[in-house]
């Protein structure tokens, strides 16, 4: 992966949505090329010379401060995850550890992020099972399900019958045929999974595995690659999802994204309907029925 490359796509895309306007910044003259602010009006807003940002941007300044890297979010009006991915991508430049494996404690660098085991704690398993109707799952790095209930198993696919390469969210929603049938909104939930993968590049900038995947999609799928041009980037956390089973018909869950405190790059996610509703009815009527099949 040519972060260079990354990075400055990431910037420039930021830079496209923000005019000078917008921040109070008398534009500078003469033909305006590209969409939104000019290098030389981000530099000047952000406090920073103009060479210095080019540099930046060009991937040519990997140990930028995070004073400087603070001042350019600022300036691009950069949410959380976007702020967090741009300091990702400056660590992976100069070969440093990201915040999650730094904060590990496994001990595992950016290195080794590849082969660095996923466990699931057997506590995590029980209450997986225990949460009763609720369809749940583990999910890991490259948005890897680790492991799932029945409920998640009867709702979207026998995560458990497919090969350890394909139990991953990002894979299931670009290249199997059931999943796309299963979300009338197909084009938003893609678009979520997509900016979550891309906070995961961030992240864990030598997981051979995830750039293997990323390369998979890209030549797989023309949507795929149409998105991650986006630039998207946020974390799988929290929304409403409808979805059209072809069991239960017609359902409205709410996604709920629970980080483990122990396990910093596990997330136990949920789907849970509104008690005493059609959803919940059928919720409770599908963990009768078989997971979906390949």
């Amino acid at each position: 992966m040519d972060f260079r490359t990354e990075l400055a796509s990431f910037l420039q895309s930021r830079r496209a949505r923000v005019q000078p306007e917008d921040l109070g910044v008398r534009p500078l003259s003469g033909r305006r090329r590209v969409p939104g602010l000019r290098r030389e009006e981000l530099a000047e807003r952000a406090g920073v010379s103009v060479d210095y940002y080019v540099r930046l941007e060009q991937g040519r300044s990997p140990n930028v401060s995070e004073q400087v890297l603070d001042s350019i979010a600022r300036t691009l009006r950069l949410d959380a995850a976007e702020r967090a991915h741009l300091g990702h991508l400056t660590r992976a430049l100069r070969g440093g550890e990201s915040e999650s494996d730094s904060g590990s404690g496994s001990g595992s660098g950016s290195g080794s992020n590849s082969v660095t085991p996923q466990p699931v704690r057997g506590g995590v398993r029980i209450l997986l099972d225990a949460v009763g109707d609720v369809p749940a799952y583990v999910l890991g790095r490259r948005l890897d399900v680790l492991a799932s209930n029945r409920p998640a198993r009867a709702l979207f696919v026998d995560f458990d019958a497919l090969p350890t390469a394909q139990r991953n969210v990002a894979w299931l929603h670009f290249r199997h045929p059931a999943m796309r049938e299963l979300y009338p909104d197909w084009e938003e939930v893609a678009r979520d999974t997509v900016a979550a993968l891309r906070m995961d590049l961030g992240r864990f900038p030598c997981d051979d595995r995830l750039c293997a995947l990323l390369a998979e999609l890209s030549v797989s799928s023309a949507e795929f690659r149409r998105l991650w041009a986006e630039h998207q980037v946020r974390d799988h956390a929290h929304d409403v999802q409808r979805l059209h089973h072809p069991v239960a018909g017609e359902l409205t869950l709410n996604r709920e994204t629970l980080h483990l405190p122990a396990e910093p790059d596990q997330s136990l996610v949920t789907f849970a309907a509104e008690p005493d509703t059609a959803s919940w009815e059928a919720l409770r009527t599908l963990v009768g029925h078989p997971a979906m099949t390949v």
